[in-house]
């Protein structure tokens, strides 16, 4: 019996493997503050690559700081939320600390 069980509850995990999650609506994701002592460097100067299609939004690219140094994240088109702005990430001089705000949709 018990391995009859087991063989079930295999089963049904297997079958729920390959279900997805949809989210929709606006998400925030929450991650902790990166705090770094050195200011990031100047953004570097992107040129949007292609003509975007309607209802799509220029996000620019920013610096993440990571394994100890800044690296840049290129910017993307994403679509546009209607009624929404996007606010661009940003590094905040807090008493001689920088730290990473997200970019959001506001």
């Amino acid at each position: 019996m018990k391995l009859t069980n087991l063989l079930g509850s295999l089963a049904i995990a297997a079958s729920l493997g390959g279900v997805g999650c949809m989210v929709s609506g606006d998400a925030a994701v929450y991650t902790p503050d990166v705090v770094v002592t050195t200011a990031p460097p100047e953004p570097v100067y992107e040129v949007e690559v292609t003509q975007p299609r309607p209802g799509m939004v220029w996000i620019g690219g920013h610096y993440d700081y990571v394994g100890g140094r800044y690296v840049w994240r290129r910017g993307y088109y994403e679509h546009a939320r209607p009624g929404r702005v996007w606010v661009p990430a940003r590094w905040e001089n807090r008493n001689g600390r920088y730290v990473r705000v997200e970019g959001r949709w506001r």
